[in-house]
C-alpha cells in the first residue's frame, strides 16, 4: 500500500501522534510518503500527485483538513482525517476513533463513504473575489468575530480561547439576513448566519439536529438573538436532547437547500471552516457539491453503513 500523509507541524498544540499513527499504519512491503507543509504551502500543489497513492492522510486543524478536502475534491483515491488541530470539528463529525492505533486500523481496512462538500464565494468591500470548500461550516457575523478572537489565544487556551473570545463580545451586532434557498427568500435578523455541511459544535453538540455531511444539502443557521448570553439555552439543550425533537434549539432557525443566497445589512466579516478573512462581505453564495469526496470511516462512523 502507497500512502501518502500531508501533515500541518502548526496545527493544534504541534502534537507528534501523527507519526505514532504511521508507525502503526506501514506494513512489510509499504510506502509511505510524509509531506510536511510549511507557512507558504498551497493545497493543489499538496496535492498534485494524489493519483499516484493509494490512500491520502490529511494531518491538521479544521482549515488544513477543509483546504485539503477541498483540493482533492473529484478524486477516486480515499482520504482519512488525522486529529491534529485544537478543535478538530471535521473529523469529530465524521465520527471516527480518534486514537492513532485505530485510525491506521481504519486506514489499511479502506472502508469508505463519500462525502459532501460545499463551496462558498464572496466579492469583499475592497473588490476582492473569494472562493473557497466548505467541509464543516462558514459564516458571518459573530462567528467570524469569535473566530478572529480566538485565534491568536489557540496556542496557550485551546478549544477555551473559543469561550474566552465569547465573553467579550456579549453584545455583537444584529444584522438582517435576506436569505434565499433553491429559489425561496427569508428574512430574518440575528447575530449570525452559518452555512453548514454539518452542524457539529465544541462539546459534540449539534447547533441544528439532523444536518448530514451526505444528504446532496447545505444548511443555513441563524442565531436569533441580540446577546452572546441567549446562546447559553439552545446550547444547553443541545446538551440534554442531542436530538432535538423534545426541547428543540431556541433561538436557532434553520434552512436546507442545494443553492444559497445570503445578503447582509452591513458589512461584516466572513469565517471558512476556521479560517477568517481580513475583508468584510454584504453578500455570500453557496452550493453543495454532492459526494465530492471519497472518506474513509471506520464503525463508529454515523457514516459507515451508507
Amino acid at each position: 500500500m502507497r500512502s501518502l500523509i500531508i501533515h500541518n507541524p502548526q496545527s493544534g498544540f504541534g502534537s507528534d501522534a501523527v507519526y505514532e499513527f504511521e508507525r502503526a499504519l506501514l506494513e512489510g512491503g509499504d510506502e509511505c510518503v510524509m509531506r510536511i507543509m510549511d507557512d507558504s504551502w498551497i493545497p493543489q500543489q499538496a496535492v498534485f500527485d494524489a493519483e499516484s497513492f493509494d490512500r491520502i492522510i490529511i494531518s491538521g486543524g479544521d482549515g488544513t483538513v477543509a483546504h485539503l478536502m477541498y483540493a482533492l475534491r473529484g478524486s477516486s483515491v480515499p482520504v482519512c482525517v488525522f486529529p491534529s488541530g485544537t478543535a478538530n470539528l471535521i473529523c469529530a463529525s465524521i465520527g471516527n476513533a480518534h486514537e492513532p492505533a485505530a485510525l491506521a486500523l481504519a486506514v489499511r481496512r479502506g472502508h469508505t463513504t463519500k462525502l459532501d462538500l460545499g463551496e462558498i464565494s464572496w466579492i469583499s468591500e475592497t473588490g476582492v473575489a473569494h472562493t473557497h470548500g466548505i467541509a464543516l461550516m462558514a459564516g458571518s457575523g459573530l462567528d467570524a468575530q469569535l473566530m478572529r478572537t480566538a485565534i491568536p489565544h489557540k496556542k496557550i487556551f485551546g478549544e477555551a480561547a473559543y469561550f474566552t473570545a465569547a465573553l467579550s463580545n456579549l453584545t455583537p451586532d444584529v444584522q438582517t439576513f435576506t436569505i434565499t434557498v433553491d429559489g425561496i427568500t427569508y428574512e430574518r435578523q440575528g447575530i449570525a448566519c452559518l452555512i453548514a455541511n454539518s452542524a457539529k459544535f465544541q462539546a459534540d453538540i449539534e447547533l441544528l439536529p439532523g444536518v448530514r455531511m451526505d444528504d446532496g444539502l447545505l444548511s443555513v443557521i441563524v442565531l436569533e438573538t441580540k446577546m452572546t448570553a441567549e446562546l447559553v439555552k439552545p446550547l444547553f439543550t443541545g446538551i440534554f436532547d442531542r436530538s432535538g425533537k423534545t426541547l428543540g434549539r431556541p433561538h436557532i432557525e434553520g434552512f436546507h437547500g442545494r443553492e444559497i443566497h445570503i445578503e447582509i445589512s452591513s458589512p461584516i466579516p466572513v469565517e471558512v471552516d476556521g479560517e477568517v478573512f481580513p475583508d468584510e462581505a454584504r453578500a455570500l453564495d453557496a452550493r453543495v457539491l454532492p459526494k465530492a469526496c471519497t472518506v474513509i470511516v471506520d464503525s463508529m462512523s454515523p457514516y459507515a453503513q451508507q
